[in-house]
C-alpha cells in the first residue's frame, strides 16, 4: 500500500520532488554505517579519534546519528509527530571530513539546508502542518532557512552583528565580565576563602551568565527577566530529552511560554523603542522588505540558544586547554596579547560545533570522484576538518601561537557562516584576557581527567571547578 504525501517524511518528499525515485535511504544501502551516539558520555571524549578513522577510511563516509533507543517507547503516531530535532536521529548522511571537501559543500549553491526547498507547494503544505506549532521559530531561524528568505533576513539582521559595531561594545562587554568576576570574589569571601584557594565553577559563575547578560543586553531583554527565560530554554540542547516525555513537555510548554513573552515584548518595543537589536527589528526595512514576527522570533531564538551556548563552550574550553597545557599557559601569562591567538586556535582545537547535520543536494553532486545523489542528506564535520593533517601542521596539538589558527572553519563557510562571529570573538577575548590578568594561581580544582563533556549537541563541559 502507497503512502500519501501526508505520511512521508520530508526527506523522501524531497528526493521526489528533486525527481529522483531513490530515496536517501536507498542511495546510501549496501554502504558501511558509523553509528555516532552523541548522547553516549564518551562520544565527546573520544570523536577526534573517530572523525580521523572515518577520514582516513575513505572520503566520503555514512553516518547515523543516535541519541540512544529515541523511539524506543514511542507509538506510531509519536513517531509521525517528530520534531525536526527528533527526525535528524533518524536519518542516515553521507558525511564530510576533509577540510577542503568541508569547504567546498559550505560554498556550494546546490545543497540546500530546508529539504522543503525542493518540495512542491502541495508536499510543503503537508509536511508543514505536522509540525508543532511551538518549534516553529527553531524551524525558521537563518540557519534553517535558504534563499530568497535567508538573504532578505540576514540583510535586515547583519547591521547589528558588524566588526566595528562588535568593537565598540567592548567596553561594556569587559563591565559584564568585571561584574560577575567581582562577584565571584565577594561569594567567595563570604565563604571566608582567601586569594589563590577561592573556589568558583567556572561554567555557572562566568563562562554561562557573560554571554547571557551580553546577548541579553544587545537584544534588550530587561535584566529581571532574564533567570525565567532560562528556566524556559536550559533543556532545550540535552540529546536525551527525546527520550523524556515530562521533559519534553517542559521543553514544549517552555517554548510556548518564551514565545508568548517576546510577542509581548516585541509590542512594547514598537511602543517605546529603545538602543537595542530588538527596537531595531520591529522597525527594520531594507528596500521594502520587513520582518515577520515569526521571522522575529526566529532570530532571537537563534540568538540567544545558538548563539550563547556557543561562546559559554568556548570560554569553557579555552580555559581547560590553557590549564591543562602548562606550557601554553606560561605563554599566555607572558603575553597577555596571545588571547586573541588563543580563541582561534580553542575554536579550531575544541570548536562548539562538531557538525553540521543538515544539508541536501539539490541534483547529482559529484565530490573527489565520489556522487552524492540528489535529495541525499549530508552532514560536515567542523572538528574533523580543523584536526585535518593535510591542512593544519601537528593538528591534535594545542598551540596558541599557531600561525594559522585561524583558518578553522569553526563558525562554518558560506551565506550560512556564522552571524554572531564577530561577537564571539570579542567576548573570547576578553574573558582569556580578564581572567588571567586577575588571577595569578587560577588552575584546575581537580586532575582534567575529571572534567567531564557536555550531554548536549555542542561540544562544552558540564562542569570547570577552579581555584582562584
Amino acid at each position: 500500500m502507497s503512502m500519501t504525501s501526508a505520511e512521508k517524511d520530508p526527506h523522501t518528499l524531497a528526493a521526489e520532488a528533486a525527481g529522483t525515485a531513490v530515496t536517501p535511504e536507498e542511495a546510501m544501502a549496501g554502504r558501511d554505517v558509523t553509528l555516532l551516539d552523541i548522547s553516549d558520555p564518551q562520544f565527546m571524549a573520544t570523536a577526534y579519534d573517530t572523525y580521523n578513522e572515518l577520514r582516513d577510511k575513505e572520503r566520503i563516509s555514512v553516518v547515523r546519528f543516535t541519541a540512544g533507543n529515541q523511539d524506543a517507547d514511542k507509538s506510531d503516531e509519536q513517531k509521525k509527530q517528530r520534531s525536526p530535532r527528533e527526525e535528524f536521529f533518524n536519518r542516515e548522511s553521507f558525511f564530510v571530513t576533509h577540510y577542503d571537501d568541508v569547504v567546498s559543500t559550505l560554498l556550494d549553491d546546490r545543497y540546500v539546508v530546508d529539504p522543503r526547498s525542493m518540495m512542491t507547494p502541495e508536499q510543503r503544505a503537508a509536511a508543514e502542518a505536522d509540525a508543532p506549532e511551538e518549534f516553529r521559530p527553531l524551524s525558521r531561524s537563518l540557519l534553517s532557512i535558504d534563499p530568497p528568505d535567508h538573504t532578505r533576513i540576514r540583510k535586515l539582521v547583519q547591521p547589528s552583528f558588524t566588526g566595528r559595531g562588535m568593537e565598540a561594545m567592548r567596553p561594556a562587554i569587559q563591565q559584564v565580565a568585571d561584574t560577575l568576576l567581582d562577584r565571584a570574589e565577594a561569594d567567595a569571601a563570604a565563604r571566608g576563602e582567601t586569594p589563590g584557594n577561592r573556589q568558583m565553577e567556572l561554567i555557572r559563575s562566568f563562562a554561562y551568565p557573560f554571554p547571557v547578560a551580553v546577548i541579553s543586553n544587545m537584544l534588550g531583554i530587561p535584566p529581571e527577566d532574564r533567570e525565567q527565560i532560562r528556566g524556559w530554554t536550559e533543556n532545550l540542547l540535552r540529546v536525551d530529552r527525546g527520550r523524556d516525555e515530562a521533559m519534553n513537555e517542559q521543553v514544549r510548554q517552555g517554548l510556548k511560554d518564551f514565545t508568548a513573552y517576546l510577542q509581548d515584548l516585541f509590542e512594547r518595543k514598537r511602543r517605546h523603542p529603545d538602543d537595542d537589536m530588538i527596537s531595531r527589528m520591529v522597525v527594520a526595512t531594507e528596500d521594502g522588505d520587513v520582518l515577520t514576527e515569526e521571522e522575529m522570533l526566529a532570530t532571537v531564538f537563534l540568538m540567544y540558544l545558538a548563539g550563547h551556548v556557543t561562546t559559554v563552550n568556548l570560554v569553557g574550553s579555552g580555559v581547560v586547554a590553557v590549564l591543562s597545557h602548562p606550557e601554553q599557559e606560561e605563554l599566555l601569562r607572558n603575553d597577555l596579547s596571545l588571547s586573541k591567538n588563543l580563541v582561534e586556535e580553542t575554536l579550531r582545537y575544541w570548536g562548539p560545533v562538531d557538525f553540521i547535520g543538515r544539508r541536501f543536494a539539490t541534483q547529482n553532486i559529484e565530490l573527489e570522484g565520489e556522487e552524492i545523489p540528489r535529495g541525499s542528506q549530508v552532514a560536515v564535520s567542523l572538528g574533523a576538518a580543523n584536526r585535518d593533517p593535510e591542512k593544519f601542521a601537528n593538528p591534535d596539538v594545542f598551540d596558541i601561537t599557531r600561525a594559522d589558527a585561524n583558518r578553522h572553519v569553526a563558525f562554518g563557510r558560506g551565506i550560512h557562516v556564522c552571524l554572531g562571529a564577530p561577537l564571539a570573538r570579542i567576548e573570547g577575548q576578553i574573558a582569556f584576557e580578564t581572567l588571567f590578568r586577575r588571577y595569578p594561581e587560577l588552575r584546575l580544582a581537580v586532575p582534567v581527567e575529571e572534567i567531564m563533556w557536555s550531554n548536549n549537541f555542542l561540544r562544552g563541559f558540564r562542569q570547570i571547578p577552579v581555584l582562584f
